[in-house]
C-alpha cells in the first residue's frame, strides 16, 4: 500500500507540474505516427515477410510504449540531475557509437547500426544527439571564468568526433544536421555570424573534398551527381517514385490502403513517409502535420522567451532546432529539394532509434518547460 501511495503522489506531481499542451501534442504526434505505420507496412509485412500484417504495427507499438517510459523518466527529474546524467549518457552513447565501425551491421553499403539483444538495428547516433545538445549547450552557458571563444572551441571540440564517426559510416546527412545544430546554438550563444561563415567554409570544404576525392564517398558523390542530372545514373529511383506519389495523391489523396509507393520503395515508411502520406491522404494531411510542427515549435519558442536561466534556454532552443532540420531535411527529401539521405520523420516515421531518441528530446524539453516549484 506504501509503494502505490509513493507512485500516486509521484505521477500526481508530475502531471501537475508539466506542460499538458505540450504533453498532449507530443502524444498526439506518437498516435499519428502509429495510425500511419499501420496503413502504410501492413501489406509489406504480408508480401514480403510472409508474417502477420501487423507485425510493423505491434513493434511500432512496442517501441512507442518504450519511448513514453524513456519521456516519463526524463521529464520527471530534477533539472540538477537532468544535466549530471546526460552527461554520462554522453558518453556512454558516444562509446557506442565509437562500437559501429567495429561491431555494426552494413546495409546498403553504410554501416549505420548495433545489433543489440534488447534492441535490434540500434542506431546510437539518434540517442547521441539528444545529450550531445545538452552537452554543448553546458559548454556555451558555463559560468566558469573561461573566454568565451575558449568555450566555443571546446563546443566544436566536442562534436568532432561525432562528425568523424559518422562520416566513416558514411552517414553525410547526419553530419550536416549535427553541424547545423551546433552552429545553431553558438549563434544563439552570440557568436558573430562572420566567425561562423568562417566555419562553415572550412568544414564544407573538408565535407566536399571527402565527397568527391575519398573513395569511401563514391556512392554519396554519385547520388550528388544523380541528383542535379536525373538522367544519369540510377540513384534517383526513389525520390522520383516518392514526388509521382506525391503528384497522383492530390490534394485529397486516393484513400486508405491504395497507395502503392510503400510497396515499390525500400523502407518507405521511414525514408519516405511524407510521401506515403501524402498518396494515400493527401497534401492537406500533410499541411495539416506541418501546422502540427509549428504549433509544437511556437508552444516550445513561448517557453524559451520567458525563461531567465541560460542554460534552458540554449537546451530548449537546441532540441527544438534539431527536430525543426530533422523534419525539414525529410520533408525536402520527400519534394527532392535535397538528395535521399535516409533521415527519419520526428515522431512519425517506423523505427525504434528514431523514436527512442525522439522521446528523450521531448523528455528533456517537457522537464525543462515544466512549472517550477519553489
Amino acid at each position: 500500500m506504501y509503494y502505490s501511495d509513493v507512485i500516486y503522489r509521484f505521477y500526481y506531481g508530475w502531471w501537475k507540474n508539466i506542460d499538458k499542451k505540450i504533453f498532449l501534442l507530443i502524444i498526439f504526434l506518437f498516435s499519428l505516427g502509429l495510425f500511419f505505420s499501420l496503413v502504410s507496412t501492413s501489406l509489406i509485412a504480408s508480401d514480403k515477410l510472409d508474417t502477420n500484417n501487423y507485425f510493423f504495427f505491434f513493434k511500432h507499438l512496442a517501441y512507442i510504449c518504450l519511448g513514453l517510459f524513456v519521456l516519463i523518466f526524463f521529464s520527471s527529474l530534477s533539472q540538477k540531475n537532468l544535466f549530471k546524467f546526460s552527461i554520462y549518457l554522453f558518453f556512454i552513447s558516444l562509446f557506442f557509437l565509437i562500437l559501429v565501425p567495429i561491431l555494426g551491421t552494413e546495409v546498403k553499403g553504410s554501416k549505420r547500426w548495433l545489433d543489440l539483444i534488447f534492441l535490434p538495428r540500434f542506431q546510437p547516433i539518434e540517442i547521441v544527439k539528444p545529450f550531445a545538445i545538452i552537452f554543448i549547450s553546458l559548454i556555451l552557458s558555463s559560468e566558469k571564468n573561461l573566454n568565451i571563444y575558449l568555450k566555443y572551441f571546446l563546443s566544436l571540440f566536442s562534436i568532432l568526433p561525432i562528425s568523424f564517426l559518422l562520416m566513416m559510416q558514411p552517414d553525410i546527412g547526419q553530419t550536416l544536421l549535427v553541424f547545423s545544430s551546433w552552429f545553431a546554438l553558438v549563434f544563439i550563444s552570440g557568436l558573430s555570424l562572420l566567425v561562423i561563415l568562417g566555419f562553415s567554409s572550412i568544414i564544407l570544404s573538408v565535407l566536399f573534398y571527402m565527397v568527391f576525392f575519398v573513395s569511401k564517398f563514391e556512392y554519396i558523390k554519385n547520388r550528388i551527381f544523380s541528383f542535379f542530372n536525373p538522367n544519369n545514373g540510377t540513384h534517383n529511383f526513389q525520390s522520383e517514385k516518392a514526388i509521382d506519389a506525391i503528384s497522383s495523391g492530390g490534394f485529397f489523396g486516393k484513400g486508405i490502403g491504395e497507395g502503392t509507393l510503400k510497396n515499390r520503395v525500400p523502407e518507405a515508411h521511414t525514408d519516405y513517409l511524407v510521401s506515403v502520406i501524402s498518396e494515400e491522404f493527401g497534401v492537406v494531411t500533410i499541411l495539416f502535420l506541418l501546422f502540427l510542427f509549428l504549433f509544437f515549435i511556437y508552444t516550445v519558442f513561448k517557453k524559451i522567451y520567458i525563461e531567465t536561466d541560460e542554460n534552458v534556454k540554449l537546451i530548449l532552443a537546441g532540441s527544438i532546432i534539431l527536430i525543426i532540420l530533422q523534419a525539414l531535411i525529410h520533408l525536402g527529401v520527400n519534394i527532392r529539394l535535397f538528395p535521399t539521405t535516409g533521415m527519419t520523420l520526428p515522431f512519425l516515421s517506423y523505427g525504434g532509434s528514431s523514436i527512442i531518441g525522439v522521446s528523450i528530446l521531448s523528455g528533456i524539453i517537457l522537464n525543462l518547460t515544466k512549472r517550477k516549484v519553489n
